[in-house]
């Protein structure tokens, strides 16, 4: 490490940066800083000076507040501690919501001009819930320390740090949490209170658990999934984010006996959505690589006649789609309506490469992370498509993620 790490700057924040993290600069050099707000003059402790571009810091006092700095909603998470005691999990708990928001925005809009070329003005919408962004997690991951302490990880850290209190959980999560408790020999514990049916507090290793069935409502459909199976963590998000995939499709582009495809789809909540929409005459295929989830998922869709559930990663699917396409085939598929809801890291160049050889009319991107969506978007329009509509939800309140939902045309 270098010569600046530990040392303690005053540095004025004049930017926001992806990773819930704030822009500043010292000694001609870039500083990404926590804990901190554009506008603001902060003392910060340098923790990375490793790179050649830029240095990473900590807040350690703020010497010229926001006027949208507000007491953060954790203590454990609080600037009052110390940088490495600080709980994660919550990097923007110290903003008020509104300016949340708009950071978030800042960092979207940011992303498509500067890797697509794209203006937008679009806006970040709350979900219902509590007006300081609390009470909103039904699933809660707590990792386990080696004398058997739960809690959340550091920040950029595997310290556990122990916990009293989870404001970001549901009230229903917070109360069954074993934060006061050990779990010797335990490398995690998960919190699950779905919808439907019982709460769960599951203690696990790295080996794969047994599978175990629960039940998520969504609207007056049921859906049903493994306990430790991906869901949305927000208790309004699966019914928001089924609304605007529905609202994102194009009808008149839309048609129902076309090679319809919902990618990364999990339990087939968005193809559910699709069908939902579309009627019971709808074909389409849902891909998800997880085998124990594209189980669930053929099950949740069973009443559609033309859904098929499809075990198989993405980039291998629609390479194979592409290469064994025959002429009637290819014509469904230039008609088809895609769905792509892919992991964090985005659907990436060669998913975007052989989905846009396939040439459906419409794609719906569903995107948890700011940048991936920028780039692909930026890879789609390479190949002939345009964003044509985006909405940003705040699935997340009090951190720094971000989802959106895209549509694009082609050309």
């Amino acid at each position: 490490m270098g010569e600046w790490l530990g040392t303690e700057v005053e540095i004025e924040v004049t930017n926001v940066a992806h990773g819930g993290v704030a822009v500043a600069r010292h000694d001609g050099r870039v500083i990404f800083v926590s804990d901190a707000i554009p506008g603001e003059r902060v003392r910060a402790r340098i923790t990375e000076d490793s790179k050649k571009s830029f240095w990473r810091a900590d807040t350690v006092e703020v010497l010229t507040a926001s006027e949208h700095r507000r007491p953060h909603i954790w203590s454990a998470a609080s600037i009052d501690r110390a940088p490495e005691d600080r709980a994660g999990g919550a990097e923007f708990g110290h903003i008020a919501i509104a300016h949340q928001r708009e950071l978030k925005r800042q960092v979207l809009a940011d992303s498509l001009k500067r890797m697509a070329g794209i203006e937008t003005d679009v806006a970040v919408e709350a979900l219902p819930g509590a007006d300081d962004g609390t009470g909103w997690r039904t699933r809660l991951h707590l990792h386990v320390a080696e004398d058997g302490t739960p809690g959340p990880y550091a920040a950029r850290s595997h310290r556990v740090i122990p916990v009293t209190d989870v404001p970001l959980a549901t009230a229903e999560v917070a109360a069954i949490a074993p934060l006061d408790e050990k779990f010797p020999g335990a490398d995690h514990v998960d919190v699950v209170v779905p919808s439907v049916g019982n709460p769960f507090v599951l203690t696990g290793s790295r080996e794969r658990p047994k599978a175990q069935r629960i039940v998520e409502r969504v609207g007056d459909r049921d859906f049903r999934l493994d306990v430790r199976g991906f869901w949305q963590v927000h208790r309004g998000a699966a019914q928001t984010l089924t609304t605007a995939v529905q609202e994102a499709i194009d009808e008149t582009l839309f048609d129902l006996r076309a090679a319809n495809l919902d990618l990364y789809g999990g339990v087939g909540l968005l193809a559910a959505a699709v069908g939902d929409r579309f009627g019971k005459h709808l074909r389409i295929t849902t891909v998800e690589s997880d085998p124990l989830a594209t189980d669930y998922a053929a099950g949740n869709l069973a009443e559609w006649v033309g859904a098929a559930a499809v075990t198989a990663r993405v980039e291998r699917f629609v390479q194979q789609l592409g290469a064994s396409a025959t002429a009637t085939e290819r014509a469904n598929l230039d008609r088809a309506t895609v769905v792509l809801d892919p992991p964090r890291s985005g659907a990436g160049k060669a998913v975007v490469a052989e989905l846009a050889s396939l040439g459906p009319a419409q794609i719906v991107y569903v995107a948890c992370d700011p940048v991936a969506l920028a780039r692909d978007v930026a890879l789609f329009r390479e190949r002939g498509y345009e964003l044509t509509r985006l909405r940003a939800f705040d699935l997340f309140p009090n951190t720094h993620h971000v989802e959106a939902v895209a549509t694009l045309h082609r050309r």
